[in-house]
């Protein structure tokens, strides 16, 4: 018979390695969010390119065709999609990870486990959305003819830092979503706002030289520069300034939403 042993601050010290022990949950939650998701839906995973590829036709049609925006000799559609895959998939971390403890509010308040499984498996689930939408960008560039180059081999280390950075502001955002359910309501509207502060219609190098720094506190705009950068053989430029900038945001989000789940983690039960 196997021995339970209880020691005071156990769990305190051990959570990290925890999260090792835990992971068949996290796999678990993971396939349990994508099949759920796509269950008895008309289209199925379709729906992870048809959201994207309709937002890129308006993009391209607004800001390409009437806006007339610069495309540094890259197909409009392209330069457009290369910045919507990692967007929608910041956009659709944030939302499912966000909700993501309240809806397993019955497992929460039942069962001992590191809760930052839960949302941290909830990315895990928009990066299959992510994956998913990346074959439309295959398609597209075989259309207009347009071959990446040995940039986008450096894609994987891109996605991690799209990872990183939908990770921090979920994680915050998850914690306070369980303390105060109004915050359901705020994550639409931080998503919607942001699409628009971000380079996503439009390259960032039409941002005046003033401001290229400020807007570079967009955590966002480093990674989709990076995409584009990857994908685009280098005709859209990274600002190293900028990218920096946005790197040590996300380093920042990222510290701030672990230190603030952690602090809060204990009450989830209580609360939820």
């Amino acid at each position: 018979m196997q021995e339970l042993v209880i020691e005071p601050g156990r769990t305190e010290k051990n959570y990290w390695g925890d999260l090792w022990r835990y992971r068949e949950l996290f796999y678990i939650l993971a396939w349990r969010d994508i099949s759920v998701r796509y269950k008895q839906t008309a289209i199925g995973v379709a729906w992870a390119v048809l959201r994207p590829f309709l937002a890129m036709l308006v993009f391209t049609v607004v800001f390409g065709r009437i806006a007339k925006m610069p495309s540094n000799g890259i197909p409009y559609p392209i330069l457009v999609f290369a910045a919507m895959l990692p967007w929608q998939f910041f956009a659709n971390s944030l939302a499912e990870a966000s909700q993501s403890l309240v809806l397993n509010s019955n497992l929460i308040s039942k069962v001992y486990f590191p809760r930052l499984i839960v949302p941290a498996g909830a990315v895990i689930t928009s990066l299959v959305d992510f994956l998913i939408s990346a074959a439309l960008l295959v398609l597209l560039m075989v259309w207009f003819q347009f071959m990446p180059d040995w940039r986008v081999l450096t894609l994987p280390v891109f996605t991690l830092l799209a990872f990183l950075a939908a990770l921090g502001p979920g994680l915050l955002l998850t914690a306070l979503t369980v303390k105060f359910r109004d915050f359901r309501y705020v994550v639409p509207f931080i998503v919607q706002f942001g699409l628009f502060i971000s380079p996503v219609g439009f390259s960032s190098d039409v941002i005046p030289d003033q401001w290229r720094l400020v807007y570079s506190l967009n955590p966002i705009v480093g990674v989709i520069d990076g995409f584009r950068w990857a994908i685009c053989r280098g005709a859209a430029g990274i600002y190293v300034p900028g990218f920096a900038l946005s790197m040590t945001t996300i380093t920042l989000f990222l510290v701030l939403g672990i230190w603030y789940f952690r602090k809060t983690e204990k009450s989830f039960a209580d609360v939820i």
